[in-house]
């Protein structure tokens, strides 16, 4: 038998990354200063996720990397749990296709 070491603080927000970075999501946590996420990319390709206080943030930050830049990147298949700054704005990039992105926040490993 196995506990769930990640309890939700939040409802899931999902958006469809792709060549261009849709526009950005909040993930708004019911707790005071909640900053934890999980996140998965269900998708077959790298997404290259953009973060950030504000949604101007997380479009800025969700650049393909070639070299060097702020976007996390999130491998196909991607099951992870991160911590960024509370209640957060999400987009994200990709260099071929498409992918979708779940996002929940809460508290856990």
């Amino acid at each position: 038998m196995s506990t769930n070491a990640f309890t939700r603080t939040g409802n899931t927000v999902v958006f469809l990354a792709a060549a261009t970075a849709p526009t950005p999501v909040q993930c708004v946590s019911t707790t005071l200063g909640g900053n934890q996420y999980r996140v998965i990319n269900s998708g077959a390709v790298t997404v290259f996720l953009g973060y950030g206080v504000a949604s101007t943030d997380a479009a800025n930050n969700s650049a393909v990397i070639t070299t060097t830049g702020p976007a996390y990147p999130l491998l196909p298949g991607t099951d992870e749990i991160l911590t960024f700054v509370p209640n957060a704005y999400f987009t994200g990039t990709t260099s071929t296709s498409i992918a979708n992105i779940y996002i929940t926040p809460g508290d856990g490993m």
